[in-house]
């Protein structure tokens, strides 16, 4: 039995999109124990795990955020004694944890970002756009020369643990028509649909008897904006600050359809395999972060020459406007977001 150290700290997106394959690798070697090291906020995503899977958690803000607590931190981990270390992360704080393996002789595995092929895709026109190989697939490549075989499994963190649906009835009450979830913000400009134009559509969508709106984001500014569509419109429920992770979470399981943005709301839906009506704009599904099995005609985005711009969308426009997002019309979603459910 081999001991084996996973380690992905950040985003929430990107580590919720080790899941799949930390489970199918786990359920296929059960032999073989994994533990995944990441942020200890994001600790509880690792929900209905293989029994074979464990987590631990590093606070970087706190006690870990020095050089020199973090580099402590690396060495204790070296008493858990394990045999391969699998950096899914690449950054500066992996690598120290990898380093400090690799004196005591322990084999590294780390993942390759593509790092050229991503300069090649997001550079000014003229271009030309391909896909690059997954993250999630990238992942798995990290897995498979570490020596673990496996296949793609993964169906849902509920798949062999269904949602109580008494804790369903208690977080959402009783389910009347479509439940449809709107996730409308994202960390960065370059991945937000205009919060004016994504009113028009819950506005629009408030408007049937048959749909109860569900509103996702975060504390703050989102908080509020997602608490005056909720006064405003009818059929309409703010989840922000009312739910825990893993209630929110049993609460998308539950969902006809999530439309997100290019964000980590869009990663948590396919953990529990809820379609998702995602939204791009600077970014761009070619460039590997598109939603585990999510369907590619699902997408609502423009075929502009300067798209895409950015990997994570944190890149001022260069040409100043922004039509990435400000010229899809709320129509669009909508029209999208209708064909769905028409046909389920």
């Amino acid at each position: 039995m081999s001991k084996i150290l996973v380690i992905r700290f950040s985003a929430i997106g990107d580590v919720a999109m080790t899941i799949p394959v930390v489970y199918a690798a786990a359920e296929a070697n059960p032999e073989d124990s994994f533990t995944v090291l990441t942020q200890t906020f994001l600790m509880p995503l690792f929900m209905n795990r293989p029994s074979n899977v464990n987590v631990m958690g590093v606070n970087t803000k706190s006690t870990e955020k020095s050089f020199r607590g973090f580099l402590r931190y690396a060495f204790i981990l070296r008493k858990y004694k394990f045999d391969r270390v699998l950096d899914l992360h690449s950054v500066i704080r992996s690598r120290i944890v990898s380093s400090v393996f690799r004196l005591g002789g322990k084999p590294v595995f780390r993942i390759s970002k593509g790092r050229r092929e991503r300069k090649s895709l997001t550079r000014r026109p003229p271009k030309e756009i391909c896909p690059l190989r997954p993250v999630v697939a990238r992942y798995a490549d990290v897995f498979h020369a570490a020596g673990f075989g496996f296949n793609e499994t993964f169906v849902s963190l509920y798949d062999k643990n269904p949602v109580d649906e008494g804790v369903i009835k208690t977080v959402a009450g009783s389910r009347k028509g479509y439940w449809v979830g709107m996730a409308p913000f994202a960390r960065h400009k370059g991945k937000i649909y205009p919060a004016g134009k994504m009113e028009k559509v819950v506005e629009q969508l408030s408007k049937r008897e048959d749909m109860t709106l569900f509103l996702f984001g975060g504390r703050g500014d989102e908080g509020r904006i997602l608490s005056q569509w909720e006064m405003k419109y009818n059929h309409t429920v703010n989840t922000v600050g009312r739910y825990s992770l893993d209630m929110e979470l049993a609460l998308i399981s539950r969902l006809d359809v999530l439309v997100s943005m290019d964000s980590a709301n869009m990663h948590l839906a396919s953990l529990t395999g809820t379609t998702v009506i995602s939204v791009w704009g600077a970014t761009h599904p070619y460039a590997g972060f598109y939603g585990y099995h999510q369907r590619e005609d699902l997408a609502v985005q423009l075929d502009l020459p300067c798209r895409p711009c950015s990997i994570y969308g944190n890149k001022p426009c260069y040409r100043g406007d922004w039509a990435c997002m400000n010229e899809i019309q709320p129509e669009q979603i909508l029209k999208k977001i209708t064909g769905y459910l028409e046909g389920l």
